[in-house]
Order: C-alpha cells, then sequence, then structure tokens
C-alpha cells in the first residue's frame, strides 16, 4: 500500500469507494492526488499545518515532482503519477493557490468572489482526475468543472459550523442580505430548521437548490462517449447528490454530528452506478 493510500484510507473519504474502482495504475495515480489534496488543505486548516510556509514548501514539491526528484514520500507517489497520466501543472498550482485563500479570505461578498475558490480547491482536482481517469470529448472537462463546483458547495452547506470555528463563513454575504439574514444566525448551531427563523432555512435551501443546477450542469455536459470512463467520477457525484439530499431532510443542520452516508449506503449508491455503466444507461 502506497502512502498516498494510507492517507485515503485514514481520511475515511467519501472518495475511497470511488477510486477502488479504478485499476491499479489509475488508483494508484488518484491517491497520490487526493493525498496531495489533503496534505495542502491540512497546511491552512491544522494547528501545526505551517500556513504560507507549507503551501510554499509544496509548490516547490510540485516542481520537484515534474522534474522527478521529489524530496517527500507523498511526492514520490505524486511524481510516479506524473509519469503515467498527464495531469496538468497548473491544476496542482490552482489548488495550492486555492487554500491560499482560506488564509486571507474568510467572507465572500458574492457568488462570483466563491465561485473563484470553488473552481481553484474543487473545480481543479476535478480536471486532474479526469486525466487519470481517461476521456475523449472536451465537453468532459466542464463535466469535471461543474462537478466540483456542485461538490464544494455541498461541502460547504454540511460544514457552515466547523468553518465558523476557524472563523470562515463560505455563504455569499449577498445571499445572506437577500434573506434578511445575519452570520450569526446562520452560523448559530440548530439540530433542524425548527429552531431558526425560516429565513436561515430559506437561505440553506436556496443554497442547496444552487449546488443542485451544479450536479444537473455536470450531468447535461458529460458527453455519452465518456460516461463509462468517468465511473468513479460518476460514483462521487452520486454519493455527494446523496448527501445533499440527507442534508435537505434533516433540515440542513448546523453543528451537532456531522451528516454522512454510511459505508453500506455508499457501497449501494457504487454498485447503481457501476450496474448502469454495464447497461450503458
Amino acid at each position: 500500500m502506497t502512502h498516498a493510500e494510507r492517507v485515503t484510507r485514514a481520511a475515511g473519504s467519501n472518495f475511497y469507494y470511488a477510486f477502488r474502482l479504478l485499476g491499479r495504475e489509475k488508483r494508484e495515480a488518484i491517491y497520490a492526488l487526493y493525498g496531495f489534496c489533503r496534505v495542502v488543505d491540512d497546511c491552512v486548516d491544522e494547528p501545526d499545518g505551517e500556513g504560507v510556509a507549507g503551501l510554499d514548501r509544496w509548490v516547490g514539491e510540485i516542481a520537484r515532482c515534474y522534474e522527478g526528484r521529489p524530496t517527500t514520500q507523498l511526492g514520490q507517489d505524486l511524481a510516479q503519477a506524473l509519469t503515467r497520466f498527464p495531469i496538468p501543472r497548473e491544476a496542482l498550482i490552482e489548488i495550492v493557490e486555492g487554500c491560499r485563500m482560506d488564509l486571507s479570505h474568510t467572507r465572500y461578498a458574492t457568488y462570483a468572489e466563491l465561485e473563484v475558490y470553488c473552481r481553484r480547491v474543487a473545480s481543479a482536482v476535478g480536471l486532474a482526475s479526469i486525466e487519470v481517469f481517461g476521456y475523449t470529448r472536451a465537453e468532459t472537462r466542464e463535466f469535471a468543472v461543474q462537478l466540483g463546483l456542485a461538490m464544494q458547495l455541498t461541502n460547504i452547506l454540511r460544514d457552515i459550523a466547523p468553518d465558523a470555528a476557524r472563523g470562515r463563513l463560505y455563504l455569499p454575504l449577498e445571499d445572506l442580505a437577500r434573506f434578511g439574514v445575519t452570520e450569526e444566525e446562520v452560523q448559530r448551531p440548530s439540530a433542524t430548521g425548527a429552531a431558526r427563523r425560516p429565513e436561515v432555512s430559506r437561505l440553506l435551501a436556496f443554497e442547496a437548490e444552487r449546488a443542485q443546477a451544479h450536479f444537473e450542469a455536470a450531468r447535461r455536459a458529460l458527453p455519452a462517449a465518456d460516461r463509462r470512463a468517468m465511473t468513479s467520477a460518476l460514483v462521487m457525484a452520486e454519493i455527494y447528490r446523496a448527501l445533499l439530499a440527507e442534508l435537505g431532510r434533516r433540515g440542513y443542520p448546523v453543528g451537532g454530528s456531522r451528516v454522512s452516508l454510511s459505508g453500506a449506503r455508499k457501497a449501494g449508491i457504487a454498485l447503481r452506478v457501476l450496474i448502469s455503466a454495464a447497461l450503458g444507461a
């Protein structure tokens, strides 16, 4: 087992079930990419992450990976992936720069501003991943972009409380103003919508609808010719769509236990996508 796979398994990621569908070389490359995303995210989210210094060190390690002389164990896994798949350097740099935004941006005035962040920390991951999955049509890049936006918006809706603990609010301030909601209201712990003003619930439902619109845009963008190659991505999409639906079913809770899907449910979703792919549906 590579260092990158151990990182992925330890994280208990929703992605793990999708990655297991890949052949060995693709799976190892995706583990390396995911491990890279985790470590740069930890630079800004963990107490020992070292912030700017940690991110700068990984910018240097990216360059060394492309030159074939990495200095870290994870870098070695990533460099090996780069010898097999055309993962663009700019995608990896975008991921780092997206994480760097977390050190200077704690609020986003508009959705347009937030979308820049989401494209860096999520859509760039998708654009790197499809180079591993393999694709034949240019439209599949738009699928990756839209799916990244949808998944990141789902994460934002789920993680309002832990983000608030780090001093961050990712819901656009223009949306709060539109619904007449204050920052304190939307970040106040509430297990269900019953303990909050209806305006707060409407705001959170609006954000969920935005995420759903990006899921739909991703579905429309994916050409039939690349559906089989994108099976792992489709598993991720369906797991996150189910997570978004579960958030809605629970009334978009803030605080308390983090909303997640059981392993059995995620495995069932993966099986359904596999069957659909086999049938060409």
